[in-house]
Parts: structure tokens; C-alpha cells; sequence
């Protein structure tokens, strides 16, 4: 269990999405598939996805980004913890607050894993995700992403 509370706040700062851009782009998946700081960055201007900091005392220690907007929502686009953060029980607070945001407006949160990123595919198995298909070549050639779903219901029963 953790100690660390963290406070979880959507961004729109140009200064906090640089320092997100900054955490993303210095860990996998974003390293092994050849994502740049700018590429991230560009998607965290996007206007169909929200960008949020996790913060410990001030000080961003992960971000997620979520999909709410447009023709795929409910989506948890990317997530990422600074390193010297990962094991302290952070991660799951965050899939808490995420699921909750998300399942207040669908019936399904979706979100992508690397095929290469087995300890991810385990954290989201043991959330309760399912896999529900394979994106061959998705991102970069050579790997794959695997779309997982966790679901309340048909989106129809909403």
C-alpha cells in the first residue's frame, strides 16, 4: 500500500504538458517504438484528449492522457510514471481515477499496450482488462499493440 496521496489535475499548461511530453519520452513504449518529446507533445495538444498530472507535493510524477472526445472515447490513450516512482502502489490509483472518470460517461474503457510490454499486459489482466485484438504494425513496423477493453456493459445498456 501507499503512502504517497497523489493529487490528480487535468492540464492545459504549455509549462506541464512540456514536463508530461518530458516523462513520457524518457520511458518505454515511448523509447523502444521511436516516439520523440515533440511527437508526444504534439498529442497533448490535441483537442479530443484530455491531459492530466499526477502530483506528489507539487511536483509532476506521471501523466495520463484520455481520449473523451470524437468517434473512439472512453480510451486511456497513455500513461507514464517518472521511474523513481514505479512500485509505490501509484499506477493503481491512477486506473482508479481513470475508470472512474471514464466510466461516468461509457460503458467501456479501452486502452492500447505494446506487445513488448508484458509487465503492463499483466497490471492491466490483474485491472480486469480483456484483450480484444491486435493492432499488427500499429505504431511502428514491428511491433504491436494490443487493445484490451474493460466493460460495465453493452454501450446500448447505458
Amino acid at each position: 500500500m501507499s503512502l504517497y496521496q497523489p493529487k490528480i489535475k487535468k492540464i492545459t499548461s504549455k509549462e506541464e504538458k512540456e514536463i508530461c511530453a518530458k516523462i513520457m519520452s524518457s520511458s518505454d513504449p515511448w523509447i523502444t517504438l521511436g516516439i520523440s518529446q515533440k511527437a508526444i507533445l504534439n498529442n497533448l495538444n490535441d483537442t479530443l484528449n484530455e491531459t492530466y498530472a499526477v502530483f506528489i507535493e507539487n511536483i509532476i510524477v506521471g501523466t495520463f492522457v484520455l481520449q473523451t472526445k470524437g468517434a473512439f472515447t472512453g480510451y486511456l490513450k497513455s500513461i507514464a510514471l517518472k521511474k523513481e516512482w514505479r512500485g509505490k502502489n501509484l499506477g493503481e490509483k491512477m486506473m482508479n481515477y481513470i475508470e472512474d472518470h471514464l466510466f461516468s460517461m461509457s460503458q467501456n474503457v479501452f486502452l492500447c499496450v505494446s506487445s513488448f510490454n508484458n509487465k503492463a499486459q499483466i497490471f492491466y489482466q490483474k485491472l480486469g482488462y480483456e484483450k480484444v485484438g491486435t493492432l499488427t504494425d500499429y505504431i511502428a513496423e514491428g511491433y504491436d499493440e494490443i487493445l484490451m477493453r474493460k466493460t460495465k456493459g453493452p454501450i446500448l445498456d447505458k
